[in-house]
């Protein structure tokens, strides 16, 4: 799914004013059972901003696991 910023705005504000239910930019709503779920659910659009950030601008990480012992 793809986030935009206006959904992770959205988030932080029912977090100030705690409330629980959330309309997001594109008409889907959410409720939300705790405090604890709200602010996963920053976490994750936080990250998944992050990611499309750096795949538009063009930093692709990669990490490869290190065989060095294992001759694979």
């Amino acid at each position: 799914m793809a986030w935009a910023e206006q959904d992770l705005t959205t988030i932080r504000a029912a977090i100030a004013s705690g409330t629980k239910a959330v309309t997001f930019a594109d008409g889907r709503k959410q409720e939300y059972q705790s405090l604890d779920q709200l602010i996963a659910a920053e976490k994750v659009i936080d990250a998944a901003l992050k990611m499309q950030a750096q795949t538009t601008a063009g930093a692709v990480r990669r990490r490869f696991a290190p065989y060095y012992r294992s001759g694979l």
